[in-house]
């Protein structure tokens, strides 16, 4: 798809990432914004919003995390009264603690809603990542992909993104890349997480929904290196290509 002249890459990533999109909303769509989600608040635990602002609901989702510290969490279950901490299966040590995982980044945890893992057999890779260098920090830039197969049968289903207290997570530690650092907006709680309000969201919902990738699932590796190092893409055979997960690991918050 092409993409909007506001879109820029950052010159230190290859053009295979994805900036968010711009323009951010205005003062006036930011304090409706606020009012949302104060009133879920002040209305209890695990509140479904009842989304009718005209500005999308990504940009909702991204004002939260970014503005308002909430922890976000995309799932296929609308039923999540509270998230116990799990023990997944990581290689990075971060990703493999007995924990609660989210994101603190409101178009990430998105991809997870709206991928529907329970009809169809695919693997998820993915990445959000800022750079920072003194005083400046550029981004985020996404990754998305599934597999080859799945995604040319386009397995989407409308989800939930959980809206999460954020007092007991802890981000995930930055990471060296040349003359920048990469900060990866994975959150992990050791305790149980009660939600403070879930919003249903669509699979047309995510403005990244025709930029989700294809890989082939036996060259993972080839891609993680090319993520790692900023090398060129390796072209899957009848796919658009692959988009590797984070750095060390894949991400839990779906």
């Amino acid at each position: 798809r092409r993409r909007p002249p506001h879109w820029k890459i950052n010159p230190m990533l290859p053009d295979y990432w994805l900036p968010r999109p711009a323009p951010e909303p205005d003062a006036a769509t930011q304090a409706a914004f606020d009012a949302l989600l104060d009133a879920a608040v002040a209305a209890g635990p695990n509140t479904l919003l009842e989304y009718t602002l005209a500005a999308p609901k990504w940009q909702f989702l991204c004002h939260v995390a970014d503005r308002r510290g909430v922890a976000l969490h995309g799932s296929g279950r609308a039923d999540i009264a509270r998230f116990e901490p799990r023990q997944p299966q990581d290689l990075n040590a971060f990703g493999a603690q007995n924990a609660v995982y989210a994101a603190a980044d409101g178009l990430w945890p998105m991809y997870f809603a709206i991928i529907d893992r329970g009809r169809y057999d695919m693997t998820l890779s993915n990445a959000c990542v800022r750079l920072a260098e003194p005083g400046q920090v550029h981004g985020p830039f996404y990754l998305f992909s599934v597999s080859a197969e799945a995604c040319r049968q386009r397995p989407w289903r409308p989800g939930v993104v959980y809206l999460l207290p954020r007092a007991t997570f802890v981000e995930q530690a930055p990471q060296p890349f040349g003359p920048y650092e990469v900060r990866i907006p994975q959150l992990a709680s050791l305790a149980p997480v009660t939600p403070l309000a879930r919003l249903v969201v669509a699979p047309e919902d995510f403005p990244f929904l025709d930029d989700i990738r294809g890989h082939d699932d036996a060259r993972l590796q080839e891609y993680a290196t090319a993520m790692q190092t900023g090398g060129p893409w390796p072209e899957a055979a009848g796919a658009r290509g692959v988009l590797p997960d984070r750095p060390g690991g894949r991400a839990r918050h779906g």
